[in-house]
């Protein structure tokens, strides 16, 4: 229903303008003041709550420099705000008008009293601010150290330097040369290259930097400007100040989720990438990269140490982690079940689910542990690879594609178009493998033999290697059960990672995924029968023979001589153990509490629209009550929900996203439904909306991508970084802060507060 407001001879009301609308405060004090300065006389028998639940004033009727907007869809006041602006004198050219709003007429006592009342009120806050002003002067007094003439002229050069920092980390460029390149320039070459760091100082000095000229002018020849090891330093605090950033974001947020990628190889050993995910206070859903932990120890001893970090470490509280998602394959993907396991039993609320990065069956697949298909997946990754960023092998892919394809025009466009991108990503990744299995091995082939003698002998040594494993029978069935098996997962997969009111059908379809999981399960001789046909028929195509693997014949002669045939053998080892653990996992992955959590979608508003309004989210909302503002009044609240959306104007259209919910105007007005929604956002499966994206991913991947590993620092020790640097040249930034756009600028200004601290060890 539409906001009258309550101030005299103001006629607005919410759906005439777009004007904001602020309820009465709750506070005694500040509500007398918004009473006495309407005047209106049948206010001043209700009490603030009164007032609060059913009274609003515009904002016409505030000072400007009171009201905040915080965002386009997001008007708030000053704790402070006092609302003066009011039309007392209007009525009275018409007295044949008729007022509900009657106008308290003062006499000259009560002027009096509330011109005294102001002025002591004004005496008050001016003396109050001249105490804090002088107390701020003297604290910042006493926390300023005396510096040096030295010593100051360092803090300068400091300041200039955090600022370049930032400025590479904001977009995303290396401090210095990429890793590969440096191996093969020579030494002269090596040392006549500037990196981006240096080059950027030097422009700074020639764009008017008179300190950094001076500097730089009084400084030896053979002199380092920035040393390695001070580089090292400034990226320290740098470092520390965007972490410190991000987590006090988290911890104001209160609720998260961890978010795990695959381990990266560092001269200490392997370790673990850990991000954070969560909706920040601008109520924009992030995630964001933290720390890369160590992954030495068993399962548990790992656990332990992540919990440790999250709690002790960062500061942050298990209590509050809303949601888990781990990447990783073959002997990682089994490891990381085991921690998620151990992490789900402490604390139940941190529901395991999938990366919203990662299709569905690529994560089923990648977690099976067996042998063959983590050999599939190896080889189609290295595959896609081979081919991306050359296009003279993805012509010669598609010279194979058009004559494998001659008839079939359709078909050799959708290859062609899918084979240029990253298809091992997809949903439908084994549905493309199976039909490029002919064009792949065909040029494989072609680039090993190398008539032209165009290709390297890295390539045709590569070529080859991918050849032998696609010309393996093994290699073929175990692609074709993997197609088939996960064919009834793929859509429910790729319905989660869709919008919002995909995702909310796709939990409501578990049901039938599963009733479809069992019916294979039930007749898997006919089901494997007929895929076993397939993959021979495959394989007769590429000349491959059907054969037994040659280790388990290997193995089998030592218990025993009868021989096994091949449908027999791969029904047992392979489609039985797919089938097996792919149902298992989807049980495990989609709990109770899970699909609880996205049955709950249907409080965006799009979705209560598609359902005609008629939804049920107060039978899912039990899982998240403890987390709610005021969970007494959800039900009510909830209520309201629906209707405001069912009887909204023509020209209001429904909010498909949660993301775009949160950042409406009126969810201020729902603090449970607010709560939930920023909850739910948290969850690792939902897709992240808006422009931020996987940007966290792709600095990670930059950062390792231009990093030899030999280069790379371990960053849970600070000693060991600063004794890396076994030369002068400049280091990359950890990927924490390089492209931190959201933090980046504070961090400046933080880092250049950190410099007295810095400036003793300099």
């Amino acid at each position: 229903m539409p906001n009258f407001c309550a101030a005299p001879n103001c006629t607005r009301k919410s759906t005439q303008s777009d004007l904001a609308f602020f309820r009465f405060p709750r506070d005694p004090e500040r509500c007398r003041l918004w009473v006495e300065n309407c005047r209106r006389a049948d206010l001043e028998e209700k009490t603030p709550d009164q007032l609060n639940k059913h009274y609003r004033l515009c904002a016409k009727h505030f000072e400007p420099a009171m009201i905040c907007k915080t965002s386009p869809y997001r008007t708030v006041l000053r704790d402070t705000a006092i609302p003066t602006i009011f039309d007392l004198t209007s009525h009275l050219g018409n007295p044949h008008s008729r007022h509900r709003k009657r106008i308290k007429v003062l006499t000259d006592e009560e002027v009096r009293k509330i011109k005294e009342r102001r002025l002591e009120s004004s005496i008050e806050q001016l003396l109050s601010k001249k105490d804090c002003d002088a107390q701020d002067d003297s604290e910042n007094a006493d926390d300023i150290p005396q510096l040096t003439p030295e010593q100051k002229d360092l803090r300068e050069f400091l300041r200039s330097s955090f600022e370049v920092m930032v400025l590479i980390g904001r977009q995303n460029f290396p401090f210095s040369c990429r890793a590969r390149e440096d191996e093969m320039r020579s030494e002269e070459e090596h040392f006549l290259t500037t990196g981006n760091f240096q080059a950027l100082i030097e422009h700074r000095i020639n764009a008017g930097d008179e300190f950094l000229r001076r500097r730089f002018e009084t400084v030896a020849v053979n002199e380092e400007y920035c040393s390695a090891v001070q580089q090292r330093q400034l990226l320290e605090v740098c470092e520390k100040c965007v972490r410190e950033e991000i987590l006090q974001q988290v911890r104001e947020c209160r609720f998260f989720s961890i978010v795990t990628g695959e381990l990266v190889e560092f001269p200490e050993g392997e370790h673990l990438p850990i991000f954070l995910r969560f909706v920040d206070q601008a109520n924009t859903l992030r995630e964001e990269f933290i720390e890369f932990l160590s992954f030495e120890g068993e399962e548990v001893t790992v656990a332990e140490r992540l919990e440790t970090q999250l709690t002790k470490g960062w500061g942050l509280s298990m209590e509050h982690c809303r949601g888990q998602a781990h990447a990783g394959s073959g002997i990682l993907g089994t490891k990381m079940k085991v921690i998620a396991a151990q992490l789900k039993e402490k604390y139940p609320m941190a529901v395991i689910t999938p990366t919203s990065t990662c299709a569905l069956n690529v994560h089923f697949a990648n977690g099976m542990p067996l042998t063959g298909v983590q050999v599939v997946m190896s080889v189609l990754k290295k595959t896609n690879a081979f081919f991306k960023g050359s296009p003279l092998l993805q012509s010669e892919l598609d010279n194979a594609i058009s004559i494998l394809c001659q008839e079939n025009i359709e078909k050799e466009s959708l290859l062609k178009e899918g084979s240029r991108s990253t298809w091992t990503d997809l949903h439908n990744v084994f549905e493309m493998a199976v039909d490029l299995m002919e064009p792949l091995l065909l040029c494989m082939d072609s680039i090993h033999d190398n008539e032209d003698l165009k290709w390297n002998d890295q390539i045709t040594s590569d070529a080859y290697a991918i050849s032998e494993a696609l010309a393996d029978f093994e290699f073929i069935v175990t692609l074709v059960i993997l197609k088939n098996a996960l064919s009834f997962t793929r859509a429910f997969g790729k319905n989660l990672q869709g919008e919002t009111i995909d995702v909310f059908f796709a939990a409501n379809s578990l049901t039938a995924v599963l009733h479809s999981l069992h019916e294979v399960s039930d007749n898997l001789e006919v089901y494997h029968e007929f895929w076993f046909e397939e993959a021979v028929s495959l394989a007769t195509s590429m000349e491959v023979p059907v054969k037994v693997p040659r280790l388990f014949l290997r193995k089998q002669q030592a218990v025993e001589t009868m021989e096994i045939q091949a449908e027999s053998f791969f029904k047992e080892y392979l489609t039985l153990p797919v089938m097996e653990y792919i149902t298992q996992e989807v049980k495990e992955i989609f709990s109770e509490n899970h699909l609880k959590a996205l049955k709950c979608l249907s409080l965006v508003p799009a979705v209560m629209g598609q359902m005609r309004f008629n939804t049920s989210e107060e039978s899912h909302a039990d899982i998240y009550r403890s987390d709610l503002p005021h969970p007494d009044t959800l039900p009510a609240e909830l209520h309201c929900w629906r209707i405001k959306w069912k009887h909204r104007g023509k020209e209001v259209s429904l909010p498909c996203t949660i993301h775009e919910t949160l950042q409406h105007s009126d969810v201020k007005f729902f603090p449970n439904v607010n709560a939930f929604l920023k909850i739910l956002a948290t969850l690792p499966v939902l897709k992240l909306d808006g422009s931020h994206g996987d940007a966290a991913q792709i600095r990670m991947q930059a950062y390792l991508t231009d990093t030899a590993v030999n280069q790379r620092s371990s960053p849970p020790d600070a000693a060991q970084t600063l004794t890396a640097a076994g030369d002068s040249s400049l280091r990359r930034p950890r990927a924490i802060f390089r492209g931190n756009t959201r933090t980046g600028a504070v961090s400046c200004h933080t880092a250049v507060n950190e410099v007295d601290r810095t400036v003793s060890f300099l």
